[in-house]
């Protein structure tokens, strides 16, 4: 009886796929699709393959991913609407990768045109020089160093570099620093500030580096860098310290290596 079930389901699915595949495709085709169970290699393969207009701005792939359509899907249907010819169907593991941007919090490399997430590190910090704090307002403000534990990062890249940050709500991409990381014996260290860098000439900025962050979409900020020496760096996001009563705390730091 169960297998009858399935039976049926499976020939519901194949009619409804046809169904579709006499109309012209939209995004509203693509929702109902995905609502109904239909695969997602079958779907990619539908819109290669079937006539479709299709809205890809921003707020409509939000709404898209919004629906569980995944970004498979929607780089098919991003494709196909800016132009790209039509596909024969393929593997999951030869589909072409998504071509929008990532929507979850975090900062992301470009490899071979795909957003792969940088993953952060730990970073154990320790106040040093100059140290102030806002009573009223618990705000620790002065030079902090970071510590991460071992000499290079396990992510390696290339320069030149793409980077693409996508900020919480709220944030804005000067919120970031971008660090050059110094090795100390066993582990890469670095010097900064928090909450406002309140005295530059001591030193607490003497591992910023400068760089311009493009806004290409809500909360979506892109940099290039083009001229990286080899060595350690890492993006610090904000609020990445936490000020205690103790001498110490820990926090994160996206952090990637520019090797020989």
């Amino acid at each position: 009886m169960r297998k009858l079930s399935v039976i049926v389901v499976v020939v519901l699915l194949s009619l409804f796929a046809t169904a579709i595949a006499q109309e012209t495709l939209n995004n509203e085709a693509v929702v109902k699709m995905v609502k109904a169970g239909l695969g997602e290699d079958l779907i990619v393969n539908m819109i290669n393959s079937q006539p479709g207009t299709y809205r890809t701005s921003t707020n409509d792939v939000i709404a898209l991913k919004n629906q569980g359509v995944s970004d498979k899907v929607i780089s098919a249907m991003v494709k196909r609407k800016d132009g790209g010819a039509v596909a024969a169907p393929t593997s999951s593991a030869t589909l072409p990768a998504a071509s929008v941007y990532p929507t979850e919090i975090g900062v992301y490399y470009k490899k071979d045109s795909k957003w792969l997430e940088l993953q952060p590190e730990v970073v154990n910090w320790k106040t040093g020089g100059i140290f102030k704090s806002i009573a009223s307002a618990g705000i620790v403000k002065g030079d902090i160093n970071g510590h991460i534990v071992g000499k290079q990062s396990r992510t390696k890249l290339g320069s030149p570099l793409e980077i693409l940050i996508y900020a919480p709500e709220g944030v804005a991409i000067t919120e970031y620093q971008f660090l050059r990381l110094r090795e100390n014996k066993s582990n890469r260290e670095f010097r900064t500030v928090t909450g406002g860098v309140l005295h530059a000439k001591s030193g607490a900025t003497r591992d910023l580096q400068e760089f311009e962050g493009q806004k290409v979409a809500s909360r979506t900020f892109l940099i290039s860098l083009s001229t990286l020496a080899v060595g350690e760096y890492g993006f610090l996001p904000p609020g990445a310290f936490v000020s205690s009563s103790a001498g110490s705390s820990l926090g994160k730091i996206y952090s990637f290596s520019i090797p020989e």
